[in-house]
């Protein structure tokens, strides 16, 4: 078994895992490379049919390109696709404009918790990685929130030898991680080895590529002649760019994320 193939087998116990133990679970489909990875776990995990339904909080910002892959994809593998979007605020005029973490908030943050409540989800199963982002290195493989997804990331318990909790206070809300010990490289190299169907804003196109995706007005792309698979693993061996560089809400407060997740975003 070599890394790959522990990593692979080690998310797929955490997805069994979590539908052995828990109520009605959502998977979250940000359209970007890690949750494309997860689901590509799930359909291993559950021999072909991903017995989650998929969700995709649209803020009406996604770049086009994502939109496109989005559909074909849930068109081709036949997703089970929940796709909301927070329209109250957009007609009140929420947008970039109000402030980078204010539209996260309202448009993300707001927009999943609409969807929980009206599918009355126990729990979401979540494609965030610990190296991507320092809040998301606080993250436990299921990790607690309250009944408003409320996250409390100064009281986490410990997951020693793989030994996870999964028993927890009725009423409160669960977010299942099987990512979270891959790295940026690992899901690359995953990906070119399983031949895994991604975005192409991925790859370099007049010296510019996305390496990690968002809304249009706060997702830059970096500079870049990457345009394959191996250009792009061999490109990430050779940097010391960090992979939300591009990210304009990680520019507005250097906190920005570890705020946002506390009060229940991605």
């Amino acid at each position: 078994m070599d890394h790959l193939d522990r990593l692979e087998a080690e998310s797929i116990y955490i997805l069994r895992e979590a539908y052995k133990h828990f109520g009605k679970l959502g998977m979250l489909w940000s359209i970007g490379k890690d949750s494309t990875v997860m689901l590509w776990l799930a359909e291993k995990a559950f021999f072909g049919n991903c017995p989650f339904p998929l969700i995709h909080v649209d803020t009406t910002h996604k770049i086009p390109e994502m939109i496109k892959f989005r559909d074909e994809v849930a068109k081709k593998y036949d997703l089970n696709l929940i796709v909301n979007t927070n329209w109250d605020a957009l007609n009140a005029g929420m947008g970039p404009h109000k402030g980078r973490l204010e539209c996260c908030k309202a448009l993300k943050t707001d927009g999943l918790q609409q969807v929980v409540d009206k599918y009355k989800f126990e729990g979401l199963i979540v494609g965030v990685r610990r190296d991507e982002e320092g809040s998301r290195s606080k993250e436990r493989v299921f990790s607690e929130r309250n009944s408003d997804s409320e996250w409390d990331y100064t009281d986490q318990p410990p997951e020693l030898w793989d030994q996870f909790k999964t028993e927890f206070k009725k009423g409160n809300h669960i977010r299942v991680h099987p990512l979270l010990g891959w790295t940026e490289l690992d899901i690359w190299e995953y990906i070119r080895r399983e031949n895994i169907p991604v975005v192409s804003l991925y790859f370099s196109k007049n010296g510019k590529r996305y390496r990690s995706l968002g809304c249009a007005p706060c997702t830059s792309p970096i500079d870049s002649n990457a345009s394959t698979l191996d250009e792009i693993i061999e490109e990430l061996k050779n940097t010391n760019e960090t992979e939300r560089s591009g990210r304009a809400q990680d520019k507005a407060d250097p906190h920005a994320l570890e705020k946002l997740r506390k009060h229940g975003y991605m």
